[in-house]
């Protein structure tokens, strides 16, 4: 197993994997660096025939405060990490760069995690914020401490949600526009009851819990597992899912460009906590 600057690997048991986020200083907010180190964990867990289930936990107080909007050393898509998508632009002006960039790093990454053929177990624990929900969103099973709470402020930063934006689909329509309009957190309880975690255990056995759940999977016969997971998210697609979250995405981006205009910054800067307000935000 290879090693990374912002994750670990652990192999709990040959047939698990279990990739956890390791920035507990910044309550594992989500760095271009942790971006491609998840990205790389994932595709060696898929390559690896030994491996049937992949366990995503973080280490600290909470799984994932959201995307870093910090500016940092290694925060050029296309550049300071080879990409992954086909959209290219990178270093383009404007509106035409900020899509690029956008397009890579959060939503043809997560689509992309999203289709891993092999099942994957989101472990919530703590604050599961913006960014930090697309990651666990992008997982098809969500296992949640009952301490856990989930949010997407990001309408109080004049942006109508964060980019894998299947809100939707996890929610219902009526809870989705609650959550977005009042930006208030919800409970791992409501969660469950929402249809979005599909269990909730106390945080001392959290790790215990999901693990359990990820051997019982894992006694399955892998291809089985892959053509069932196949089959669930195909039939997703077809009820219209990806073109719904493209056509969010294109109104995420006149977002950004109204934000651009009013504020000369890409968000609405009162909606942004004071460590990242006064450097401009890259994106949301």
């Amino acid at each position: 197993m290879s090693s990374f600057e912002t994750i670990l690997v652990e192999r709990p048991e040959p047939a698990i994997a279990r990739i956890v986020m390791n920035r507990p200083e910044a309550r594992n907010a989500q760095n271009l660096q942790m971006t491609y180190d998840l990205n790389a964990a994932f595709d060696e867990a898929v390559q690896d025939d030994a491996v049937k289930v992949i366990i995503l936990a973080g280490n600290g107080p909470h799984f994932s405060s959201g995307h870093d909007l910090r500016p940092g050393g290694k925060n050029a898509a296309g550049v300071d990490f080879p990409p992954i998508g086909n959209w290219g632009g990178f270093a383009e002006a404007n509106a035409h760069g900020r899509f690029a960039r956008e397009q890579e790093i959060y939503l043809q990454i997560t689509r992309r995690w999203r289709n891993l053929a092999k099942p994957t177990i989101a472990e919530v624990h703590g604050k599961c914020i913006a960014g930090g929900l697309m990651l666990a969103w992008a997982c098809d099973l969500i296992v949640a401490s009952d301490d856990a709470q989930f949010c997407d402020p990001v309408v109080t930063m004049g942006v109508c949600g964060v980019e894998w934006f299947v809100h939707p689909w996890e929610l219902g329509p009526r809870k989705a526009k609650e959550f977005l309009f009042t930006a208030d957190a919800w409970s791992a309880q409501e969660a469950h009851q929402l249809g979005m975690v599909n269990r909730v255990v106390p945080r001392a056995e959290l790790s215990a819990s999901v693990l359990e759940l990820a051997r019982r999977i894992a006694s399955k016969p892998s291809f089985a597992l892959k053509l069932t997971k196949e089959a669930v998210n195909r039939s997703v697609d077809v009820m219209g899912q990806p073109a719904a979250i493209d056509q969010a995405f294109a109104l995420h981006q006149l977002c950004h460009a109204h934000n651009l205009q009013e504020f000369g910054m890409v968000v609405d800067p009162s909606g942004l906590h004071p460590s990242v307000r006064k450097p401009p935000a890259a994106a949301e």
